[in-house]
Order: C-alpha cells, then structure tokens, then sequence
C-alpha cells in the first residue's frame, strides 16, 4: 500500500512534518505496510506528540490524493515503537534503516 507515488509523497509529507516541529529525519525507510525512521528531536517534544502529528498529517493529506486510501478505516494504527539511542550508535541506526528493502 505504501509503494510508488504514494511512497514517494509520504516520504515529502514526513520530512515536511518533521521540520515543522523542529526535528531532523537521519534515516527513512518506506516498506509496503510500515515505515522505520531516525529522527532527531528537541528534547520538550514527547515521542507520542511527534507521532501524533506525523500520523496524523500524513493519513489527512494521503487520503484526501488516494481514493482508495480513503475508503480504509484507519491508514495507520495508534501503535508505534520509540527507543532511545543510548547503547548503540545513530550510524548504526541508520544503516539499519536504510538496508531494510534489502533485506
């Protein structure tokens, strides 16, 4: 569902997002159901805001441009991970990330 030009809009509408609220994206990788990021953040925003808004603007924008987006319930579920990067590297991180598709 996230392939081709719907990918590619997502990946501006997150990178859009991220800059509104201050924040660098370090790593992104778009898979077919799901999306592995690195961002870096001000400290005063909690991770749950920062998905909230990303969340939220990426489902509003896509699905107003895809119909058939539209007619899902949901185009993201309220789940997500956050870790800090404390034990391992952001290089590590994001080499992660990046080599996901070829996994």
């Amino acid at each position: 569902m996230l392939t081709g030009p719907v990918e590619k809009d997502l990946r501006r509408l997150i990178r859009d997002q991220a800059r509104s609220l201050d924040g660098l994206i370090v790593a992104l990788e778009i898979m077919p159901d799901h999306v592995h990021m690195l961002l870096n953040c001000p400290p005063n925003l909690s991770p749950d805001k920062i998905m909230f808004q990303i969340k939220g603007s990426t489902s509003r924008a896509l699905r107003l441009k895809y119909p058939h987006l539209a007619r899902m319930t949901s185009l993201w579920t309220r789940s997500y991970f956050v870790s800090t990067a404390q034990s391992v590297s952001s290089e590590t991180i994001r080499r992660y990330i990046e080599n996901q598709k070829t996994r």
